[in-house]
């Protein structure tokens, strides 16, 4: 027979790895076989021309019976010297692979280590959930990749647009102190990507 202490302790043992196992998965499991969106909730969608790449997401949003599904992907084409942004997925795991061409990849982990390599075609890289990471074509031909994700819609936030764009804006007593510029450089680079989806 088990005392009521050690019952207790074992009871709440159980509950943390059971809330511990379903916070590791990026979406949680399905509910039903088939949940299709409702895509009248717009989301923003990743495209930046303006860097020399574009995004093509194929999640939730442009294909409804992904809805519950977990996963998503996108397509990413790069000019030369096309990058896309330091960003980041808050909701899910990246894989890339690359279709053609070469890339520089790399990731910030949380102790501020840069984990960084040049992908060919055939390669694959991982970028884990939430890290600050980025892709840059540093070649003289175009680049395609593919990334696949563990969500339907891992969500992205570009940090440039995020911090210089938000609405309503952030201060530039904030953006100013943390990047140790002045209020007018502030300024110019709130200009610049004022017109960024």
């Amino acid at each position: 027979m088990v005392a009521a202490g050690k019952l207790s302790v074992v009871v709440v043992m159980v509950l943390v790895i059971a809330t511990i196992s379903n916070s590791v998965s990026a979406d949680p499991d399905m509910l039903q076989n088939v949940c299709v969106a409702d895509l009248n909730n717009a989301m923003p969608k990743s495209a930046n021309n303006v860097l020399g790449s574009t995004v093509t997401p194929a999640n939730v949003m442009q294909i409804p019976g992904l809805n519950t599904l977990g996963v998503s992907m996108a397509r990413i084409d790069f000019a030369p010297g096309g990058l896309n942004p330091p960003h980041t997925h808050p909701r899910g795991i990246e894989i890339l692979f690359v279709l053609y061409g070469e890339l520089d990849v790399g990731f910030i982990t949380t102790a501020n280590v840069l984990v960084f390599m040049t992908i060919k075609q055939g390669d694959i890289f991982i970028f884990p959930k939430g890290l600050v990471h980025f892709q840059i074509n540093n070649g003289i031909g175009p680049v395609a990749a593919i990334a696949a994700f563990d969500s339907q819609n891992p969500g992205v936030q570009t940090i440039a647009t995020t911090l210089f764009a938000a609405m309503p804006p952030v201060s530039d007593s904030v953006l100013s102190k943390a990047f140790q510029i002045s209020n007018q450089e502030v300024d110019a680079i709130k200009s610049k990507l004022a017109a960024y989806p």
